[in-house]
């Protein structure tokens, strides 16, 4: 009699990121995923992100702070420390962190795959946020499938082509104080009265949309009601990240939902990382099409 056995995979892919991604609790826990903090330090006291400070209390300490708050990617000593864990059953880790136009986030978990024996993969995502939260979410599901990893970054590549991330800024103060727009956007928007509506795409931060009032705001509201419109049931999911506009943003989510009853939102307060750079008004909407 001949026997045959079958093929068993006995590595598991596991998905690490940093704190700047938009995910449930329930979701972080439903898809194993690990996430590593950022620290934040305000007038020379250093919080870790999600340990001892969350989301609710940091905007009360940032108004209150002398200067801006300072963020940091989390310490390579830190990463090499989750690496280890994550691997010491011998599985492999995928590691997707937030744009490194963002932060050197994904430089630091570079080289800490390097001081590690187990076998990591470290991509930087384009994005941050709930984009970021997809990225993550997709790379679980997939390596649940039993995906290998060449067919998960694959597939997170073609998400990521397909992604929309539009931001709207109405108060520049921090975000031009943070250097996050870059010299020539800086000088474009130099009044601090001016909103703008920017946009990322895999690692490209644009200022498309410039003007002045409410007005301008229900323009780009509506502007994305009329994305969603036309893309119609290719977009299942959209997230929408707020500073400190709760209300606002479940009015915009109702809007969403008369366009497709059946899309999936979650609305909930960014991080302390977009906090710092965003300032107070600022939300984000993002969604992917399949």
């Amino acid at each position: 009699m001949i026997w045959k056995l079958r093929s068993v995979k006995l590595s598991k892919i596991k998905i690490m990121t940093d704190s700047s991604v938009q995910l449930s609790p329930e979701e972080i826990e439903k898809y194993g995923i690990t996430v590593v903090p950022l620290s934040l330090t305000i007038d020379g006291h250093t919080y870790t992100d999600g340990v001892d400070i969350t989301r609710a209390n940091f905007i009360q300490k940032m108004d209150k702070a002398e200067k801006l708050p300072k963020t940091s990617q989390p310490p390579v000593g830190l990463f090499v420390e989750r690496m280890e864990e994550l691997t010491a059953d011998g599985s492999e880790v995928l590691g997707i962190f937030m744009a490194k136009t963002l932060s050197g986030t994904v430089d630091s978990a570079r080289q800490a795959a390097e001081m590690v024996a187990g076998k990591i993969t470290v991509i930087d995502c384009g994005y941050t946020d709930r984009s970021q939260g997809y990225y993550c979410i997709e790379a679980a599901k997939d390596a649940e499938a039993g995906k290998e990893m060449d067919e998960i970054l694959a597939h997170l590549d073609q998400i990521g082509k397909n992604m929309y991330l539009e931001m709207m800024v109405p108060n520049l103060q921090n975000i031009l104080a943070g250097g996050r727009l870059g010299k020539w956007a800086g000088r474009v928007v130099s009044a601090l009265n001016f909103h703008v509506g920017l946009t990322m795409k895999e690692g490209s931060l644009n200022v498309p949309y410039r003007g002045r009032g409410k007005k301008f705001i229900k323009k780009f509201d509506d502007m994305l009601v009329d994305q969603l419109k036309e893309l119609g049931d290719k977009v299942k999911y959209v997230g929408i990240s707020y500073v400190d506009t709760r209300d606002k943003m479940e009015e915009l989510a109702q809007r969403f939902k008369e366009v497709n009853p059946d899309l999936e939102i979650l609305v909930q307060e960014t991080s302390p990382i977009i906090i710092t750079h965003a300032g107070h008004g600022a939300y984000a909407v993002m969604f992917y099409t399949e």
